[in-house]
C-alpha cells in the first residue's frame, strides 16, 4: 500500500465500518476529519488513562490491544470505556490485514462494551511489521481508585490463573510451524486459545473490594510484577517459586526455546496484594477463576524467591523472555 494516511475510502471500509460500539458517555467518536473525542462523567467520578504498545505480537495483534490496555484499568479499579488506536503499518500490508485486525479490535471490544474512540492509520516504512499503540481511557468512583502503590506490609500475595499465557499463546500463533516439528497439532492450538482467556476483567471486578494493590502481569512476567509493586509500596515481598502457577504447554514451550517462564509476558494474570488472601481466592475460585497464594508482603525491602526453601534476591526487571524467540540463536 501507499506510504501515508489510509484514503478516506480504505478508512471507511476497513476500519470505521468494523466498529460497532457505542458508550452513554461518549459524546464525539471516530469520523472522517474528527481529531479529538470527548466524553462526560457523572459526579464523583474521575478519568483513569493506560497506554500500551503491540510489539511482539502480529497474528493476534488487534485482540492483544485490547486486553493490554483494559487489564490496567481493571488493575486500577477502573471500567474502560473507550480506546484510541494508532496503527503503524508497513507498505507490504494489504487492505484485508487491516480490516482483519481492526474485526479482531472490535470483537473484544463488544466483548467487554468498549467503544474506540478514535485514532490513527498510517502506512511507513518507518515499521517493518505492525506497530499498535493503544490509549485506553476509564472511569471509577475517585474514592475506589486502586493503586500499584497500595501494598502493605504483611498482605497475601495472590496471582490469577496461570502464569506466561500471554507469551505461550504468542509462541503458538507466531511459531506454529517450528512447533509442528516437536508438538501435537492439538496441543499447539490448545496454546493458541490462552489468548481467548486474557482478560483481566473479571478478576478485577471481584477483588477491587478486597485489594490494596492490584497489577496487571505483562512484560517480564510475575518476576517483574513483584518488583514493580514492590519499589511502588515500599514493601518486601517473600514468594514460593513452587507455588506459582503453569500450564503443562508454557513449561514445554519455554524449555524448547530456553526462556525462563516467570519472566515472559503474563497478560490474563493478575497479581493482587490483600489481608484476605484466603477469602478472596475462594470468591475468585466460585466464579470460575483459578487463584493461587504465592507469597506474602513483608515490612522490609527485600525481594526474595524461595525454590525448594533456598532463597534468592529477585533480580530487577530484564527484557521480557519472549523476545528472544526472534533471535538467531531460537530460529530453528
Amino acid at each position: 500500500m501507499k506510504i501515508g494516511k489510509l484514503s478516506e475510502s480504505a478508512l471507511q471500509k476497513v476500519v470505521f465500518e468494523q466498529l460497532h460500539t457505542r458508550r452513554d458517555e461518549v459524546l464525539v467518536g471516530p469520523g472522517i476529519g474528527e481529531d479529538c473525542a470527548a466524553l462526560k462523567l457523572q459526579e464523583g467520578e474521575v478519568f483513569v488513562t493506560s497506554t500500551d504498545p503491540i510489539t511482539g505480537a502480529v497474528k493476534e495483534i488487534g485482540r492483544l490491544a485490547v486486553h493490554v490496555t483494559a487489564n490496567d484499568l481493571a488493575s486500577a479499579g477502573a471500567e474502560t470505556i473507550g480506546l484510541m488506536v494508532t496503527a503503524l503499518l508497513p507498505p507490504m500490508i494489504k487492505e484485508a490485514q487491516i480490516k482483519k485486525m481492526m474485526q479482531q479490535i472490535n470483537a473484544e471490544c463488544e466483548k467487554l462494551n468498549i467503544m474506540v474512540l478514535g485514532g490513527h492509520t498510517e502506512i511507513t516504512a518507518a515499521v517493518t511489521q505492525p506497530v499498535l499503540s493503544v490509549t485506553g481511557i476509564g472511569k471509577v468512583k475517585e474514592d475506589e481508585l486502586i493503586l500499584s502503590s497500595g501494598a502493605k506490609p504483611g498482605q497475601d500475595i495472590v496471582v490469577t490463573k496461570y502464569l506466561g499465557m500471554e507469551g505461550t499463546g504468542i509462541i503458538a500463533n507466531e511459531k506454529e510451524d517450528e512447533l509442528k516439528e516437536w508438538f501435537s497439532d492439538t496441543f499447539i492450538d490448545d496454546a493458541k486459545a490462552f489468548l481467548d482467556d486474557i482478560s483481566v476483567v473479571p478478576e478485577g471486578l471481584i477483588a477491587r473490594k478486597y485489594a490494596s494493590c492490584m497489577h496487571d502481569i505483562t512484560e517480564s512476567g510475575v518476576y517483574g510484577a513483584l518488583w514493580e509493586i514492590s519499589k511502588a509500596s515500599g514493601v518486601g515481598v517473600e514468594v514460593c517459586i513452587e507455588d506459582i502457577p503453569l500450564r503443562q504447554h508454557t513449561i514445554e514451550f519455554c524449555e524448547r526455546y530456553d526462556l525462563n517462564p516467570y519472566q515472559l509476558i503474563s497478560s490474563g494474570s493478575m497479581l493482587i496484594t490483600t489481608d484476605h488472601g484466603r477469602t478472596l481466592v475462594n470468591e475468585l475460585e466460585q466464579a470460575g477463576i483459578k487463584a493461587t497464594i504465592i507469597g506474602h508482603t513483608t515490612d522490609s525491602r527485600d525481594k526474595v524467591i524461595y525454590r525448594q526453601g533456598k532463597a534468592a534476591n529477585l533480580e530487577a526487571p530484564r527484557q521480557d523472555e519472549l523476545y528472544k524467540i526472534y533471535s538467531e540463536n531460537n530460529r530453528r
